[in-house]
């Protein structure tokens, strides 16, 4: 059985009037792709027949589908990761089930990841179809901050449409709403260098809601703070904590070392002190933070990152493609 070159991922919540048509654009784009290649829909809980007509697609000639249905809804980041782990070609292909992204991009994309030897090519919508004041205002401050913050000069750090290397992309987990720092988590475990980006073709959505909105900007600066720890303690949580530890422990030594001098060689008493207070806060703090770093540390060494997300069903078309 020949290897699969490229697995085409497409997390969906509610899209049944985008399912279909979603499909048949991907089929279409890749009719000429020349190798053999995978569809994997990721059914993030919908409420709606959005499973219903992806499994009326199984069995549908020139496209191996493979449908997987999560237990409830997740988030958009736990649909990622899970159609990350079940790929299985060379290569992974993301892209919105909205049919704002087009997938015709996807072959350019892999040419210039495969001509510039890179780990990752993110899409830039640079000519936008969203509205101004809910998605294109709280994408610009979001874009910038998340620039300013990581140090990954990405144009489009929400684009969906993104193309991995698989053996570097699962280096990393998703979870929470982190689906929006991708690049910065995986400029964690390759060098930015290695990053990126192609102007792609966007379009307005034709069905259902969106779900974005001015509100997700207030998320993506929260959001924020957990990245720079994580890129810069992901391994080692202890440095962090063991850090700030080291700090009060320093400056409490330093106090008590002054609070000596007092009580025993000036002969006067420290017990009404401010200071004395101050330095066993601070003493007890630093105890606190070192121990909180070495259960961080012991955290991360027995637990690899588990699943962020719960699997009901399986469903898979023995069709091949080629």
């Amino acid at each position: 059985m020949e290897a699969i070159e490229l697995s085409v991922l497409a997390p969906v919540h509610n899209e049944e009037e985008n399912v279909v048509p979603l499909v048949d654009s991907i089929c279409e784009s890749l009719k000429d792709f020349g190798k053999p290649w995978e569809l994997i829909l990721v059914d993030d809980g919908s409420t709606d027949a959005t499973l219903e007509r992806a499994r009326a697609l199984l069995g549908r000639p020139g496209v191996k589908l493979r449908i997987i249905e999560l237990q409830r809804n997740f988030g958009q980041a736990s649909g990622l990761q899970a159609g990350i782990d079940a790929a299985r070609g060379r290569l992974i292909a993301t892209l919105d089930g909205d049919l704002q992204n087009d997938p015709r991009d996807i072959p350019a994309m892999i040419d210039i990841l495969e001509m510039q030897d890179l780990d990752m090519v993110c899409g830039w919508r640079k000519e936008r179809q969203d509205g101004l004041m809910l998605r294109l205002i709280p994408s610009w401050i979001a874009n910038r901050l998340i620039r300013k913050v990581t140090g990954v000069h990405i144009h489009d750090y929400g684009c969906g449409l993104k193309l991995y290397r698989t053996s570097v992309v699962r280096q990393v987990r998703i979870m929470g709403g982190m689906h929006r720092f991708i690049p910065a988590w995986v400029a964690s475990v390759t060098p930015t260098s290695r990053i990126g980006e192609m102007v792609v073709h966007h379009h307005a959505r034709q069905f259902g809601q969106s779900k974005y909105g001015i509100s997700r900007t207030s998320r993506v600066i929260l959001d924020l703070f957990s990245v720079l720890f994580f890129m810069s303690f992901r391994q080692r949580p202890g440095h962090f904590f063991g850090t700030i530890g080291l700090v009060f422990g320093a400056i409490s030594t330093l106090m008590f070392l002054y609070l000596f001098v007092v009580r025993f060689i000036i002969g006067e008493d420290i017990g009404t002190r401010p200071m004395l207070l101050v330095a066993v806060m601070l003493f007890l703090g630093a105890v606190q933070m070192i121990t909180t770093g070495i259960v961080a540390e012991m955290l991360v060494r027995s637990n690899g990152g588990g699943d962020v997300y719960t699997v009901r069903a399986v469903y898979e078309s023995n069709v091949g493609n080629s």
